[in-house]
């Protein structure tokens, strides 16, 4: 027998048609926005070896057996400001279309639906104090009109129950998405864009910072570098995704 809820998806799909984002086929009952049930049961968490600082998946499965804590080049070169990385998922279709959708098209239907995804990949034990999302900058946000780290940050935080702290941590200048830009562009793109407005806050805390996707990671580490600036003891980062 149909719940209320799935015959009331199924009329409304049947009144207003909508099709899947990844595979274009018309969606029925569908549970999940905007997606099927078959594209988005292909999203799994990311699994096997990893760089155990920046969370890089490694190409090999044996590379961390006989020295488990072996880190990836980028690490050892250029040691990042955080103390941990971890992302859950590899960025690519279906996942790669739900983020387009939340973060460029307004779909904020999507957040309970990718925090979901979070909080199910993600299972470790609360080693913060704090939970912080990246922030944008003002002109962004009223742009977007919401950012979409901070409502993931807020579904993940539906297990962790710490303080979020949304305001501490700001963006000083409106800068080009990183998407449009090369590796070296991107480091001096947010170099010192980030910065504390009360050190006291975060002055010997451990925090966890969240966003949505990770590239080269130079968003997260130019955010770490502002945060240890203001006295933090650690800086955990925790992603929806990664280019890989």
């Amino acid at each position: 027998m149909l719940s209320l809820t799935t015959a009331l998806r199924r009329l409304l799909h049947a009144v207003l048609p909508v099709e899947c984002a990844a595979c274009g086929a018309a969606l029925t009952d569908d549970p999940v926005p905007f997606f099927c049930r078959i594209c988005w049961a292909t999203i799994k968490p990311l699994a096997g070896p990893a760089c155990p600082h920046c969370g890089l998946p490694f190409a090999s499965d044996v590379a961390l057996t006989y020295s488990p804590d072996h880190r990836c080049l980028s690490c050892r070169q250029d040691p990042p400001a955080f103390t941990r990385a971890w992302t859950c998922h590899t960025y690519e279709p279906p996942l790669q279309n739900a983020i387009h959708l939340f973060k460029y098209r307004g779909k904020i239907a999507l957040a309970k639906t990718l925090g979901m995804l979070l909080r199910n990949a993600w299972h470790r034990p609360a080693e913060a104090d704090i939970l912080m999302p990246v922030p944008l900058h003002p002109s962004r946000l009223r742009e977007r009109e919401y950012n979409q780290s901070l409502l993931l940050a807020d579904q993940l935080n539906r297990d962790l129950c710490m303080p979020l702290i949304y305001d501490n941590l700001v963006r000083l200048r409106a800068t080009p998405p990183q998407t449009e830009l090369s590796r070296s562009e991107r480091l001096a793109n947010l170099r010192r864009c980030f910065a504390v407005r009360r050190p006291s806050d975060v002055a010997g805390k451990r925090v966890l910072l969240v966003d949505d996707v990770m590239t080269t990671g130079t968003t997260v580490n130019e955010c770490s570098k502002a945060l240890r600036k203001a006295g933090a003891a650690d800086v955990y980062v925790v992603t929806l995704a990664r280019t890989v």
